[in-house]
This record gives C-alpha cells, structure tokens and sequence, in this order.
C-alpha cells in the first residue's frame, strides 16, 4: 500500500462520521427544522416587544436574550466554526439553507439567469449588509434584526421557489455571507476529499450509478477544495470515491487556491473584510469620526445649511430611537458611509500595492500569483471579523457583571497568531514561484500588509 493509499484509507474516524451523516439525513433535517423554529421566534417576537430597560438582563428579557445570541454567540462562533470545520454549518443548521431548498422542491424550479451567477455577488452582498447594518444599529436593536435577517431569509425562500429544484442557489451565488465562509472553509482541516482514480473506477465497472442530490449544486467530480461544499455528508460514500478527511490547514490555500484564481475573492479579501470590516467595527469609538462630523457641521452652518444637521430618516434607514437618545441625522449617516467607505479604500487600497510589491518580488508579473498571495491573508482577515463581533459577546457580558480581565491579553494572542499565520502562508505560497531573497522579499511584503490591517485593530481595542 503506497503512502497516499494510507492516507485516503487511514481517516476512519472522520470517514465514519461523514458516512453516519450520509445514513441518517432525517435526523439531520430534524435537527435544521428545529434551529428554523427557533431561529423565527427570535428574529420575529423581539421586533414586537417594549425595548428593555437598563434594569434588565439577558436571562430574564427576550429581547436581550436574542441580541446574545444572534450577535454574542451565533455570528463570531459560526466564523469560527468554518475554520475548524468546514462549512458544516451551512449544511447542518443554517434555518436560511433548508428554508430555501425547502422553497426549491415546490417552486418553479426555473434555469439560473446570467445574472445570478454573477461572481462578484459575494463582495456585494457583504458590503452592502454591513454597512446597512451599521446604518440602523443592527447589532443594538430588534427591528433592525428583522429587517436584515428577515429580510434575507425571505430573498432566500423566493430564490427557491423561482429557480432549481430541490437546490440552495440562494446559498450558492446571493448568501451575504457565502463569500466570507468559502474563504474561512479553506483553512478547515476537515474536509470531503473526492478520489479521482476510485470516481473513474467506478464509472468503467458500473453503467447506472445512484445519484446524489448535491443542493448547493458543487461539482462534486472535479471538487478539490472545501470552499463551496457544504459538509452535509449527502455525497459520503457516493461511487466509494469520497469520504470525509483531514488535511493540513495549510493545503488548500497553499496547493489548491492558486489553481482557480478569483478576482473577486482578493477584492473579498482585502477591501471587504479588511477595508469595510474594519471600518464597521472601527467608527463608533473612532475619535476621527467625530472630528470629520464636528467639522463638516461647522463647514455647513458656516454657510448657512442647516437641514442635515436637524433632519432624521424612519429608523428602517437611519438609527432613530429617541427614547433610547439614540438617533441619526443625515450627517451622522454620511459621514458613517463615508467613513467605512474610506477606511476601505486606504486599508484595500495600501493592502494592494503591498501585494503587488510581493507579486513583482517573486517574478514576472502575474495576475495569478497576485491573487494567490492575496488568499494568505485569509487567517488574519477572518481574525480581525470574529474579534470585532465578539465584541459584542464581551460588552454584554461585562453588562451582566462578568470582568472578563482576559480579554485583552486573548484578542493579543488571536491576532498575533492570525498574522503569523497569514505570513507562514505567504512564504509557502512565494516559494511555488521564487526562491532565496527575492522570496524573503515577497513575505515582506506581505508581513508589511498584516501591519497595515493589525495597526487598525490595535487602535479600536487598545488606542482609542
């Protein structure tokens, strides 16, 4: 037996684990019905309940209890769970991926259009949802919840009923957050690894083979990569070619990503999750947010402008809680996408030009090793995402009485770790095309770009 026979033979226990999802899919989909129950109760009743007052505690108030659990432990532990386990997640629990395929089996079951399978939907949806969310105070309040998440559970339950069957194209090309979990998944060390010599076997012993319903429509045969499947276990087994294995965390993006390069997955990268999810997290405790405001309003009462300053939009556009004092007048709301807008574009922009140095550094120029590169920052982009979101789970929790004096010293490690690791990644991947100091170089480069997205870290948890 050669070491790679050991290799696909030797993951029993993961290989069992993925045919036990394969038997037992009815339990599964119990499973998912019941987070889709309890999924709507708290998206839906909150919305309709007197906000809470300062007395009042997650255990004992609904709304609290919701905003925890959404923003406090669902979102920062679900980015979490991609690197550990793959997109497990959206193919075992996601109430938005049942709701839709459920959708599909009964729809119109109609062609996907040109533009639903546009590629750079990903990065769109994403920024767009944050920065909307941001908007309306998502993360604070209730209406807002059900408005975004609502929102996009009832798109994902129409894009069913309009097109495939028994399909998740909702999942597959418009999920706000597809983009971010296939970039995450790559890290994963578990994934479904497809034999290619036992799928041929297979076809030439055999003229009808069973079929395997693949819902967020991954071509199985030719999958290398743990990016789009959704780890349901559905395909376990399926023509004794795939299982369910481990693999470096490395792998993917070092000997996988460089294959099939993606433009939009860089802009993903290095723009969105970089640029505008720093942005999102930073401005509410940015003192230059507050300077850019403090003089745009003396710029505009200088010369007679007044209305943005006074005037207010429906809380559904622009946070307006006034029993809260909480409300946004349209300059707060320019000035907030302007912000974000510009962290964005100093963050993506000298993230780029970081990149192409490191490119140009490893050889000729190359659009392929330029995108490559860009997937090593993956760990320390997705580490910046999960901490500004669990700091929420750290606010509520101070809320409650709890000291947490940990923290500081927990976000120092998490970060440090995800930038050595994007640099690890970024050496591996440098030496696939150069070697000696012009690699050293290239992982400069690089080491150069974590700087630039850690020093916006360091200022929002401990600068400002």
């Amino acid at each position: 037996m050669t070491v790679a026979e050991i290799t696909w033979r030797g993951d029993g226990l993961a290989r069992r684990a993925g045919d036990w999802l394969a038997r037992h899919q009815g339990k599964v989909r119990g499973v998912q019905w019941g987070v889709v129950g309890a999924y709507l109760v708290l998206v839906a009743v909150p919305a309709f309940l007197p906000l809470p007052d300062r007395t009042a505690h997650m255990w004992s108030n609904l709304t609290l209890f919701a905003q925890f659990v959404f923003w406090g432990i669902w979102w920062p532990f679900v980015l979490l769970s991609m690197v550990l386990v793959g997109r497990s997640w959206c193919g075992l629990i996601c109430p938005e991926g049942t709701l839709t395929e459920f959708a599909s089996r009964y729809g119109q079951a109609r062609a996907l259009p040109r533009w639903l399978t546009w590629g750079g939907w990903p990065f769109v949806a994403f920024a767009c949802t944050t920065i909307y969310g941001q908007m309306v105070s998502v993360y604070q309040y209730p209406k807002p919840v059900l408005v975004v998440l609502g929102g996009s559970t009832c798109a994902a339950i129409l894009v069913g009923l309009r097109y495939g069957r028994n399909k998740r194209v909702w999942c597959r090309y418009l999920c706000p957050v597809n983009g971010v979990f296939a970039l995450l998944a790559k890290l994963s060390p578990l994934h479904f690894r497809v034999d290619p010599e036992a799928w041929h076997a297979s076809q030439r012993r055999r003229k009808h083979l069973a079929r395997v319903n693949c819902a967020p429509l991954v071509p199985i045969r030719t999958m290398r990569g743990a990016g789009d499947c959704h780890m349901c276990g559905r395909c376990s087994g399926f023509r004794g070619a795939v299982a369910l294995s481990t693999r470096a965390p490395n792998e993917e993006i070092v000997n996988v990503a460089g294959r099939r390069t993606n433009p939009w997955e860089t802009i993903l990268i290095v723009f969105g999750l970089m640029g505008i999810g720093l942005g999102a997290f930073h401005w509410s405790a940015s003192p230059w947010f507050i300077e850019a405001k403090q003089a745009l309003a003396e710029w505009l009462i200088d010369h007679g402008v007044t209305w943005p300053l006074e005037t207010t939009a429906p809380w559904w556009i622009l946070t307006n809680y006034p029993a809260q004092n909480d409300v946004m007048t349209l300059l707060d709301g320019a000035v907030l996408i302007g912000y974000i807008g510009i962290t964005a574009l100093v963050v993506g922009g000298a993230v780029t030009a970081l990149l192409a140095g490191a490119t140009r550094a490893s050889g000729a120029w190359s659009w392929r090793r330029f995108h490559h590169l860009a997937q090593a920052l993956v760990p320390l982009a997705g580490c910046g995402v999960f901490l500004g979101l669990s700091a929420l789970s750290v606010t509520l929790l101070r809320a409650e009485g709890m000291a947490l004096p940990w923290v500081g010293a927990a976000r120092a490690i998490l970060l440090a770790g995800a930038a050595l690791w994007s640099i690890w990644l970024a050496w591996r991947v440098a030496g696939l095309s150069t070697r000696g100091p012009a690699r050293g170089l290239a992982t400069a480069c690089l080491a150069l770009a974590t700087g630039v997205s850690l020093s916006g870290w360091v200022l929002l948890f401990w600068g400002w």
